[in-house]
């Protein structure tokens, strides 16, 4: 999900100066979106928590669906104002509903306090590392490859943990690098959005999500993890 509109060979060439002339109403919007975003998601969990069980026999339809409207439901729309909206609130909503089998584990389990713990550690770390990135003066733009290429071996690497070796250790080993990776995101792509790299809030609040959504499920699974263990 992460490789949506990022531009790994190009993506941050404009100078400081740029950034200081970045618009603010631009940016402003943005964490708009990535806000009413994060709302959608939660309504999505919320509303669909009820038939967890349904949602797990469907999960890899709903992570389809997810997937098809990352990739080409947000492409299609992009520069259309209202559907690029749409598409937008659709993509998070639906991500609200993939989160519903792991939230209801947790809380049947009785670690649902890991959820809020997870969510504000998430936001925390987010915050730092947004306002680090848009106030650092180190151009992050020669990281794209080699995050693309981290990226990628994380998934594989979660691929064969899964279905192969069904590892506790390298589940935790995993989220802790996904946790560690995605933060690195949040330092790039907030960078490129104030460098205006983007197009479009949408497609800025998109990025920013991902990386949001990404944290958010690795420090779940992690405090999930240690949480068992108790």
């Amino acid at each position: 999900m992460a490789l949506y509109d990022r531009n790994y060979t190009h993506a941050t060439t404009k100078s400081s100066y740029a950034r200081e002339i970045a618009s603010v109403d631009f940016i402003k919007k943005t964490y708009q979106l990535l806000a009413a975003s994060m709302i959608a998601a939660a309504a999505g969990a919320y509303a669909t928590m009820p038939y967890a069980e349904t949602i797990m026999q469907y999960k890899w339809f709903i992570f389809g669906f997810e997937l098809l409207m990352l990739f080409f439901g947000l492409g299609m729309t992009r520069n259309k104002p209202g559907l690029n909206l749409a598409a937008l609130f659709i993509f998070t909503f639906t991500t609200g509903v993939s989160l519903v089998p792991l939230l209801a584990f947790l809380i049947g389990a009785g670690n649902g306090a890991v959820i809020g713990n997870a969510f504000l550690m998430t936001s925390v770390l987010f915050g730092a590392l947004s306002l680090f990135a848009i106030n650092s003066k180190t151009d992050y733009s020669s990281w794209g490859k080699p995050l693309f290429i981290t990226l990628i071996v994380v998934i594989i690497a979660s691929l064969v943990n899964m279905f192969i070796l069904n590892s506790p250790v390298m589940h935790l080993v995993i989220g802790a690098g996904v946790l560690l990776l995605f933060g690195i995101f949040t330092i790039y792509d907030t960078q490129n959005i104030a460098n205006g790299a983007y197009d479009s809030p949408v497609d800025a609040a998109v990025s920013l999500y991902l990386d949001f959504l990404n944290m958010f499920t690795a420090l779940l699974q992690i405090l999930g993890i240690f949480g068992n263990e108790d």
